[in-house]
């Protein structure tokens, strides 16, 4: 999030520039009830002149002049003025006359949200921002708060006990979701998992230059990523009709913190599971929830784990049941998308080919490719470059060399490529409400050896086998 600046509320400053002149007012009436001639009357009026002019002045002409915050008290008034009194600025202590503009909006304790400069508030808007996020949390009743069953809101920073409107483009719909699932002391986390915002990663370096990881970062790597792919088959194992995908979520943590992991997506901007649970429509991110698996869905689960300081990541599709001859042609088309992307995977390569080999096998079956979303190196970082797209006549930059570590993660479409945007911020689904599908492995670029870190699964329920 961006750091917002200071600005002013107008009613705001209105109905405090009403109350201290009225103050003055009565106060200056009581005078001249009192004076016993015309020129103590006069005096007295012209005392009150002064005092209203000087309070537009201190007050509010040097607050629209600067456009910088809310003034909510005034020095020379703070005896006068009902309760007001001087705040002290979150960041220095000294005397504070301006106020964040989102915590006015939230209606927060003005203390909470009280500066003395503009320099100040951009000093402290990494921390102070938290301030906000605890306080869109929404009160439900007392019944659901228990239960911890609530719809996601605001990419994970909100809950609220209705469902929201949108204008939802094919037959699912979000469910409530459980709390938030805890993590072990004794288990190694990311810089996010405390309070959803990674440090790190956003300013790195390796946003914008392709590592090439050494020989003990490819070891680690390995071993992450075979966790990882043990983690996805202990949730392939219970996908059946029935079964609701918090319960996926919760096997998926489960077995990731036995292993000694984390599970990456944990957090991660706020994202409030283990795991991505895509249902049907759902093209990717989807958040696990309180809704049951039916027969004739397809889901995909999408794993990320953490473990002795780098991240491995993947997902695959799966058959619910008994599932339309659609359904399984575009699952499979997907899965031979990402196969035949893998193929070319070697030193030499452009990034950009990558794209071109998946959109002209999806053409071919009729499907369209995602363009919004999109591959990306991965290792100690969770994103970073390159970036991978999968659609042709794509712009990336670059190409593949020994020791560089990212994932292909293809999400193909029955219908048009375009994506909408639920409610939660998370869950992107088709704008035509048909089906999406995706698998993904890590990769390594090597002269000889297979690319795949993972290992691949040759059977399993998204090839229709039991």
């Amino acid at each position: 999030m961006a750091c917002v600046g200071l600005k002013v509320d107008k009613s705001f400053k209105r109905q405090a520039f009403v109350e201290a002149a009225a103050v003055i007012n009565r106060r200056f009436t009581n005078q001249c009830m009192d004076a016993d001639n015309e020129e103590n009357l006069m005096r007295t009026l012209k005392q009150r002149y002064h005092e209203i002019k000087k309070l537009m002045k201190l007050g509010f002409y040097t607050c629209l002049i600067e456009q910088r915050a809310v003034v909510v008290c005034f020095n020379s008034m703070e005896n006068e003025v009902g309760t007001t009194t001087v705040l002290s600025c979150v960041c220095c202590g000294k005397p504070a006359y301006l106020q964040c503009p989102k915590c006015l909006d939230l209606k927060l304790p003005r203390e909470d949200g009280a500066f003395c400069t503009q320099d100040c508030f951009k000093a402290s808007w990494s921390s102070h921002k938290s301030v906000h996020l605890k306080s869109k949390i929404t009160t439900a009743p007392s019944e659901q708060v228990q239960d911890g069953w609530l719809y996601c809101l605001k990419k994970g920073q909100a809950r609220t006990y209705e469902l929201p409107y949108f204008d939802w483009t094919g037959t699912l719909r979000p469910y409530r979701i459980s709390s938030m699932r805890s993590i072990p002391e004794t288990i190694e986390k990311p810089d996010w998992a405390i309070d959803g915002i990674p440090k790190v990663e956003p300013s790195s370096d390796w946003q914008n230059i392709v590592e090439i990881k050494s020989p003990e970062q490819i070891e680690r790597m390995r071993e992450t990523c075979r966790i990882a792919r043990e983690v996805l088959d202990a949730a392939a194992r219970v996908i059946r009709p029935g079964i609701t995908t918090d319960e996926i979520d919760k096997v998926v943590h489960d077995a990731t913190i036995a292993a000694g992991g984390y599970p990456s997506p944990l957090n991660y901007h706020f994202f409030p599971k283990s795991c991505c649970t895509s249902v049907n429509e759902v093209i990717c991110h989807g958040i696990p929830d309180a809704r049951k698996l039916e027969d004739g869905d397809i889901v995909n689960v999408d794993v990320t784990v953490y473990y002795k300081g780098v991240h491995g990541d993947l997902n695959e599709t799966y058959f619910v049941g008994q599932v339309d001859d659609v359904s399984q042609q575009l699952v499979r088309c997907t899965y031979e998308c990402l196969e035949k992307a893998i193929s070319i995977v070697k030193p030499g390569v452009r990034f950009r080919e990558v794209g071109e080999v998946i959109n002209r096998h999806a053409s071919m079956s009729g499907f369209s490719v995602v363009k919004s979303y999109c591959g990306h190196g991965i290792g100690e970082l969770f994103h970073c470059a390159p970036n991978i797209p999968h659609y042709g006549r794509n712009k990336a930059v670059g190409m593949m060399k020994a020791g560089q570590t990212f994932t292909i993660e293809p999400m193909i479409n029955a219908g048009v490529w375009r994506d909408r945007l639920w409610p939660d911020g998370w869950t992107a689904v088709t704008a035509d409400g048909k089906r999406s599908a995706q698998f993904e492995h890590t990769l390594l670029v090597t002269e000889t050896a297979h690319p795949v870190l993972n290992g691949i699964q040759l059977t399993g329920p998204h090839l229709g086998c039991p």
